[in-house]
């Protein structure tokens, strides 16, 4: 299947389907024995269950984080070889989300769409995907 706007979007089933859902069914479940049976045990084990939720939350957050780093240094490249002058030099006007949201556009459209972006100030990321013609894949994310 081609990926495009509308399927974009990347799930990890092992971390979406299981590991979160796991851990929130083990933080609810700790959380209501700490409730009933109320002990240092009890409120030890409720602590850990949140920890757990929270660190799995936080690592993909981070792979997140770092994944839009390096699209960033992948588009301030990119945009130095497909802009013209009068561009080139605005590409410090870019922000992240602007650099993800671009990163699907073909080279040809990309000039258009960054003139637009950067002229109409648009920063959200949804609307600015939705602006790409001819979607580019991007199968390589975390």
């Amino acid at each position: 299947m081609a990926q495009n706007f509308e399927n974009h979007t990347k799930l990890v089933p092992a971390f979406h389907f299981f590991v979160l859902p796991v851990l929130a069914l083990n933080l609810v479940w700790s959380i209501e024995r700490a409730w009933k049976f109320f002990s240092a045990g009890t409120v030890i084990s409720a602590l850990l269950a949140a920890a757990l939720v929270l660190l799995a939350l936080l690592g993909r957050m981070f792979a997140l984080t770092v994944q839009d780093r390096v699209i960033r240094l992948e588009m301030q490249l990119r945009l130095q070889s497909v802009l013209p002058p009068d561009l080139r030099a605005r590409i410090p006007e870019f922000n992240v989300a602007q650099f993800v949201s671009m990163r699907f556009a073909s080279d040809a459209e990309l000039p258009e769409l960054a003139r637009k972006v950067l002229d109409e100030h648009l920063t959200d990321r949804k609307a600015i995907k939705k602006l790409v013609r001819n979607w580019q894949p991007d199968l390589l994310r975390a």
